[in-house]
């Protein structure tokens, strides 16, 4: 039988080769695959994010971290799919039209899909056209907006006037970020949060996801 700490130990630690091991020896031994991801995979990326906060993780641990989840998130997914199992919730992700940086968008969605979140990634240089179609082919609930250049900002506004434009705003959380991008112009472009790092943007999908007291 599994140790099953030793998953939660291996994505912890960024150790691919163990998360993989353990994930086959557990859903071998019929493991519930949602087990696997709620009570270690997801606690295990908490921890990272949570090291990263803390300035003891740096970028080199988060990126090594999520390998080591998807790498067993690609044995389980499968599984989790033909169950009927669902996400935390469904994101769209990707660096808005005319910025090719995408080192920050990858981190984001990684950490996002290591908290249990189907993810969506279009990658760089993403009209707004695309992202309203991504929404639509995919039931998101939220979109992610990257920007690492200030003069591609302006396109982040683009999408969610589109997304006004198209009807499908009120479908969406709009969740901005990116070096230059601040809390005062996400709130200037009508974006529903703004998060500083990838950590952050975990804990703010997971808060606008709560119902309303």
């Amino acid at each position: 039988m599994a140790d099953l700490q030793q998953l939660y130990e291996a994505v912890l630690n960024g150790d691919a080769k163990s998360a993989v091991a353990v994930t086959k020896e557990a859903l071998a031994g019929n493991v519930d695959p949602m087990t696997l991801v709620t009570k270690f995979m997801v606690p295990a990326m908490d921890e990272v994010g949570r090291r990263f906060e803390c300035e003891e993780y740096f970028v080199p641990e988060l990126l090594l971290a999520a390998r080591a989840m998807k790498g067993s998130l690609e044995l389980i997914r499968p599984l989790l799919t033909a169950s009927g199992a669902e996400p935390t919730g469904r994101v769209v992700i990707g660096t808005v039209k005319g910025d090719l940086h995408d080192i920050g968008k990858n981190l984001v969605g990684s950490l996002l899909e290591g908290g249990g979140f189907e993810v969506t990634d279009l990658g760089a240089d993403v009209s707004p056209e695309r992202f309203v179609e991504a929404i639509r082919a995919h039931n998101a609930d939220f979109i992610c907006l990257s920007a690492l250049l200030t003069v591609t900002m302006p396109a982040m506004k683009n999408v969610i006037e589109t997304l006004k434009s198209s009807g499908v705003r009120d479908q969406v959380k709009v969740l901005v970020g990116g070096a230059p991008v601040t809390r005062e112009y996400a709130a200037q472009i009508g974006a529903d949060g703004y998060a500083e790092n990838a950590s952050a943007a975990v804990h703010l999908a997971r808060s606008l996801l709560q119902p309303a007291a």
